[in-house]
């Protein structure tokens, strides 16, 4: 249930526009654009159109017993690990960075955007599989920089295939199970982060995990831990 369109502004908007006009979207239908004039990531940053890229987006629809809806980031870098490490030869420096990133050595490869509309959740993704955009924060690094770049389309059938898979163990084990497999392939504990929550001043500390209901757990250098529940989250070495 892929969808394809030449071009749009934001396959989150598009479907946030179906949504808002009464339209039905099923769980497990993707649109996918070959080109976005308007893509966006977190916190409003520009995200490039990067022809050949995956750009899709998809929707969950909230039920009352689901897991809280702000864990589908976790269940979307699941389901790109998943999908990006079967094309990589070595996935050893394939990694997750809490709370929407994945990242290839200490360069972001994809990207996820959550977004709400009622009581669907719209999911978004970007993967680089065949260019980099520049961003003037952080290193960025496409598939193709270890070899030809992935098919796109067939990507899109395996990342659907993955994100439906994880979406239904979220519902089915709840969030204990997910929090585990996220950390399995995230950096490892210790890791240097530096992290601007809303409103606050940076901080920086260890990776020491996640909580059990999904937030990032920083070990500050006192030995004390903090759980983030929101923020812009970097590598140290990312950063510089």
């Amino acid at each position: 249930m892929i969808r394809f369109v030449t071009e749009t502004g934001s396959t989150n908007s598009d479907l946030a526009a179906q949504l808002r006009a009464g339209e039905s979207v099923p769980e497990g239908q993707w649109l996918v654009a070959d080109r976005q004039v308007a893509g966006r990531g977190r916190q409003g940053r520009n995200w490039s159109d990067g022809s050949g890229n995956f750009m899709g987006s998809t929707v969950v629809h909230i039920a009352p017993r689901d897991p809280n809806p702000a864990t589908l980031a976790l269940v979307a870098g699941v389901a790109a690990y998943e999908a990006v490490s079967k094309i990589l030869a070595d996935p050893s420096q394939l990694r997750l960075k809490w709370p929407n990133d994945l990242m290839l050595g200490d360069a972001k490869l994809a990207g996820i955007l959550l977004e709400r509309e009622r009581d669907t959740i719209i999911v978004g993704m970007g993967v680089n599989l065949a260019a980099a955009p520049e961003l003037p924060d952080r290193k960025t690094i496409a598939l193709s920089a270890l070899g030809p770049a992935p098919d796109r389309d067939h990507f899109a059938q395996s990342l659907a295939s993955a994100f439906d898979l994880e979406v239904e163990r979220w519902r089915t084990y709840g969030l204990e199970p997910l929090t585990r497999r996220w950390t399995a392939v995230a950096h490892p504990p210790g890791t240097p982060l530096v992290v601007q929550p809303p409103g606050e001043d940076r901080i920086q500390g260890g990776f020491a995990g996640l909580t059990v209901d999904g937030a990032l757990t920083l070990r500050l250098a006192d030995g004390s831990t903090r759980a983030i529940h929101a923020g812009d989250v970097m590598l140290v070495n990312e950063e510089s």
